[in-house]
Formats: C-alpha cells, structure tokens, sequence
C-alpha cells in the first residue's frame, strides 16, 4: 500500500504564509490561515512545520536568501556601480514586500540561525564595500550603507517623504553622496 500523496509542500507553506504576511502583517499568519491557504487543515501543517515561530523563521530564512541573490545577481564590476545596483535592488525589495521587510529587523527573530542566513544575505555588500572602502574598513563601510540604505526606506514606507520634490533624484543624491563618503575616507587615508 502506498502512503497518500503530499497535499502541499514545504515551499507552498512558506510562500503562503508569506503571502498572509503581507496581506495581514505578522498577526495573520496562523497555521489555521495558512492551511487554508494550502488547501489542508491547519493542524495538518505541524506534519512538516513545527510550530508558527519555525514558520516565521522560515520565511525569514526564504526571504534573507532572495535578497541576497537579489544582491549577488547585480554585484559585478566596477564597485561603484555595483553598490549603486545593490541600492535599487535592496529598495525594490523593501518596496515589493514591506511587511516581510520589516520582519527581518523585528529584534525577536535574532537568533544564530537568523545571523547566518543575514552573512550570507550581506555577503555581495561587503565584497563591495571592500572594493570601495578597503578591506579594513568594508564592514564599517557595508554598516554605513545599510543604515542609510534602511533609513531610506523605512521613510518611504511609512510614507514620511511629505516636504514635495523629487524623491527618485533625491534617492540618487543621498545614495551618491554615501558612496562617495565611503570612497574619500579611503583616498584620505592614503594621503
């Protein structure tokens, strides 16, 4: 006799939850409504996931990967330019999925697995960051880029961006100005 076939999958479950989460925010994502959303019951999903805080960490863990294949696929020379395509593919990804994106700098999902998945994630970053800065300096550098890369967007979200003018070429100019940054201290340093 055979077992009955799988009515769902791993990644299923994940991209359902994940799709409740940004839809519903982190509240809306039960087992109960991810189930449902795969088409079993809720309490069928503890077949494959452990319990909602795997779950979260799962899509933490699918979500810290896309980013950083995000962030790999546009890391080509030269650096500067490299860190400027990083930029836009970061934002793009918080634009694309905010509530995801929030979840990743939520305090509560800091663990060492989490830690690791983000290392592999901001891997293409400081590979830039050493280019531009030095390798001395690239993890300060790629903290430098983050933050305000983060700030940005945590601005734009919340739609905090309210004093009119050209948000894109403001982006541009700020982004600009912190590559730059990163880019003089090196050459001050060398004087």
């Amino acid at each position: 006799m055979c077992p009955a076939p799988a009515r769902t999958t791993d990644a299923a479950i994940v991209t359902a939850a994940r799709a409740l989460l940004e839809r519903d925010g982190p509240a809306g994502v039960t087992m109960q409504a991810v189930g449902a959303a795969v088409g079993v019951r809720g309490p069928s999903l503890y077949k494959r996931i452990a319990d909602r805080a795997a779950l979260l960490r799962a899509i933490e863990a699918e979500a810290l990967a896309e980013l950083g294949a995000r962030l790999e696929a546009v890391a080509g020379p030269p650096a500067r330019l490299a860190a400027r395509r990083m930029a836009v593919a970061y934002r793009a990804f918080a634009r694309e999925s905010p509530k995801t994106y929030a979840m990743l700098f939520s305090p509560e999902r800091w663990d060492e697995a989490g830690d690791a998945a983000r290392a592999r994630a901001v891997a293409p970053v400081l590979a830039v960051t050493a280019a531009l800065a030095g390798q001395a300096d690239a993890l300060a550098a790629a903290r430098l880029l983050t933050a305000f890369l983060h700030g940005w967007v945590s601005m734009e979200l919340a739609g905090a961006f309210r004093l009119g003018g050209d948000v894109e070429a403001a982006f541009a100019y700020a982004l600009d100005a912190t590559i730059e940054g990163i880019e003089a201290r090196r050459a001050a340093a060398r004087i």
